[in-house]
């Protein structure tokens, strides 16, 4: 017979959670004594030593067992900043805006409209109107930034299961649109090429920068592409 403790009290009853149905997670930094050190390749974390070893084969690296206590504990620092993905369609990327303090949730919008809570959902988020004025608000922790999820299986590895890339990057968010337009006229699986592309400026007052940003190109559909001898 079963306790049943919670018959009494059910608000009591801790909430059941799932994994995601995903084998591993793209990462274009990593953090480094607590502090975010951006890569110039990608780093792939699974928890899964089978797909670790795939990993490496098809991107280089070595799969290294982590303290993290999250479920993708192996960690491979791959040596290739390109890789061909295939994406189910424009439902493999979903994206919002988000801002936190710590693990508590206080601002959820699509930039227009609040997304949560229910009480708040609907109604106008407040948001600046202009995208500077977003991205000043989110650097100063007083708005949102983007929250982006794309998933994607391994072109060179279609069976190996489906990964996720989390991305927070503007540049990146400024440019969805394009990337759901492109899959959208495809229709259905596409081949495309996700990569860290390195951008590199000079400010007005002679400083330069450097960094990486995700980057999605679509390329074709899947059928067309495995119909070719090599895509």
């Amino acid at each position: 017979m079963a306790i049943r403790i919670f018959e009494t009290d059910p608000s009591a009853k801790p909430k059941a959670t799932f994994s995601d149905d995903t084998v591993g997670r793209f990462h274009g930094g990593k953090q480094e004594n607590g502090i975010p050190v951006a890569l110039s390749e990608w780093r792939v974390t699974t928890g899964d030593p089978e797909v670790a070893a795939a990993v490496a084969q098809l991107m280089g690296g070595t799969p290294v067992e982590t303290d993290s206590t999250s479920e993708n504990f192996i960690e491979i620092l791959t040596e290739r900043d390109k890789v061909k993905v295939v994406l189910s369609g424009p439902d493999a990327i979903s994206s919002d805006l988000k801002l936190w303090n710590g693990s508590a949730l206080i601002h959820h919008c699509d930039g227009i409209e609040f997304l949560s809570p229910d009480e708040d959902k609907g109604k106008r988020c407040r948001c600046p109107e202009l995208m500077e004025d977003r991205k000043a608000a989110a650097k100063a922790k007083r708005g949102p930034s983007p929250a982006i999820a794309v998933t994607f299986r391994l072109a060179e590895d279609y069976d190996l299961g489906l990964f996720r890339l989390q991305t927070g990057s503007w540049k990146l968010a400024e440019v969805l649109h394009e990337v759901e337009n492109a899959l959208d006229r495809v229709g259905g699986e596409t081949l495309a090429e996700l990569s860290l592309e390195l951008v590199e400026y000079t400010t007005k007052k002679g400083r330069d920068v450097s960094y990486r940003k995700p980057v999605i190109r679509v390329l074709k559909s899947w059928s067309d592409a495995i119909a070719e001898p090599k895509f």
